[in-house]
């Protein structure tokens, strides 16, 4: 073990660490049971990379150190096993920064010959220089989350192709529709897809669109977004080697006290994460009720078998994967909970609780893009029953609500009413009732009740 000093006194930490003093001290005070997000590693060292180069060339770090900061910004994945901090350690962030900033100095230190905890670079005079955990955190918070946002957007995309490829097998697949878990009018399996891609789509908007809200990063800030102890420059030279570094068009914030006070825009983004989390739960649950049984359900559809369902019903197989998508989006509602929460208890100039806002943030994203990917495995590989759906469709009476311009409410609703109770088949109820057999056949043809416009032609 070697000995560092910090402001609370001296600490033993592992001579091999490249973690310091206030890594140490951290760790005691929140004992790690999580792990940092690996885009939050990459983001924080991404700003440390861009502050190292804003630092020198606005002449505030000797090219020497600044070269080695940088270096280890570029290793970072391979040191990123000292990133040793749980992820909800309190202090807004603090310890994670520090952490980075530690690991960053003890390198660059290795780099220049020194000894692990010489510290010929400082993890706070060179690292962290013209920075502070208030303004470097939040940012790499912004810039994890557009990369998670993205990886999502593109798996969302795919969900929404392979929705609209059973749109168009399934179309010329008649069935009856269900309202309130009853009998409702026909329409055509292609149809139910159709919307199901609708709803897809319309995520797919929503999340490409607000990526330019994130885009906006308060780095220069310092402490409360004055710039306190930076340059005035260092806020756009910084923003833009940032940007350059990453490609993602990132812009300083009009007012760095405003963005640094308040984090709603975390708030806005997940209330669109909960947004496709219920629609994933609405298309998976319509999913395991469309192939229900096989045999004593619905049976319109039916899922490819991937496991077996049970340990003592034989032969027995359950949705499993649209209950897993089900699973992780519950998930990301209770998540939104939590961002809710934390984003309304920020006090004043700061949000202290921007770290649950981060955990909870890129957990849903990743949920997500693990729920649409299980959901588009399950979509693509199931088939229609197209004898099923017919089954249901002619045991249904209310293909009789066809009629009503010709018969009239009451007359079919009597019908319907006979149909049901005393078990008749429709077909005849209405054949007895005037219409003529041709025009109750053309019901059951989907081509035909396009042309008569039961069901509207999408295309």
């Amino acid at each position: 073990m070697r000995k560092e000093y910090d402001a609370i006194g001296e600490i033993d930490v592992p001579d091999d660490a490249y973690y310091g003093a206030f890594t140490s001290r951290a760790m005691k005070n929140f004992p790690p049971s999580r792990k940092a997000h690996p885009h939050l590693i990459h983001a924080l060292s991404d700003v440390k990379w861009a502050c190292a180069s804003a630092n020198e060339e606005l002449g505030l770090l000797d090219h020497n150190v600044a070269s080695v900061i940088k270096r280890s910004c570029d290793e970072m994945k391979d040191l990123s096993k000292w990133f040793v901090i749980d992820p909800l350690s309190g202090g807004s962030g603090t310890a994670l920064n520090m952490n980075i900033n530690e690991i960053i100095a003890n390198r660059s230190t290795e780099l220049l010959g020194g000894r692990l905890g010489q510290y010929l670079v400082h993890p706070v005079d060179d690292v962290n220089k013209s920075q502070s955990t208030n303004d470097v955190y939040p940012t790499a918070i912004k810039l994890g989350a557009i990369r998670l946002l993205r990886e999502l957007v593109d798996e969302v995309a795919l969900l929404q192709e392979s929705l609209q490829s059973k749109e168009k097998a399934f179309d010329n697949i008649l069935k009856v529709g269900r309202t309130e878990m009853q009998d409702a009018v026909p329409i055509t399996l292609g149809q139910e897809f159709g919307a199901y891609a609708e709803a897809i789509a319309r995520d797919r908007w929503r999340l490409y669109k607000v990526e330019e809200r994130i885009r906006f990063v308060n780095l220069g800030g310092t402490a409360i977004g004055t710039g306190i102890n930076a340059p005035r420059t260092f806020s756009y030279v910084a923003i833009r080697y940032l940007s350059e570094r990453t490609g993602l068009g990132l812009v300083r914030s009009e007012n760095l006290i405003e963005s640094t006070q308040n984090t709603d825009v975390f708030s806005e983004v997940h209330g669109l994460l909960k947004t496709l989390a219920t629609n994933l739960i609405k298309i998976s649950n319509d999913l395991r009720l469309l192939s229900s049984g096989p045999r004593a359900g619905i049976g319109e559809i039916k899922l490819k078998a991937v496991q077996a369902g049970s340990s003592i019903m034989a032969g027995k197989v359950n949705p499993v994967l649209p209950e897993y998508a089900i699973y992780l989006s519950m998930k990301v509602l209770s998540n939104d909970v939590a961002v809710n929460m934390a984003v309304s208890s920020g006090n004043l100039e700061l949000n202290a609780f921007l770290p649950l806002i981060q955990y909870s943030l890129y957990d849903s994203f990743d949920s997500l893009i693990q729920a649409v990917h299980a959901l588009r495995t399950c979509v693509d590989t199931l088939e229609a029953d197209p004898d099923r759906c017919r089954e249901n469709l002619e045991k249904s009476a209310m293909m009789a609500t066809c009629f009503v311009p010709i018969l009239g409410y009451e007359k079919v609703s009597k019908i319907v009413s006979e149909a049901i109770e005393k078990h008749e088949d429709v077909k005849k109820l209405l054949l007895d009732a005037g219409i003529p057999s041709e025009m109750i056949e053309s019901a059951f043809d989907p081509k035909k009740m396009i042309a008569l416009g039961y069901i509207p032609d999408k295309r």
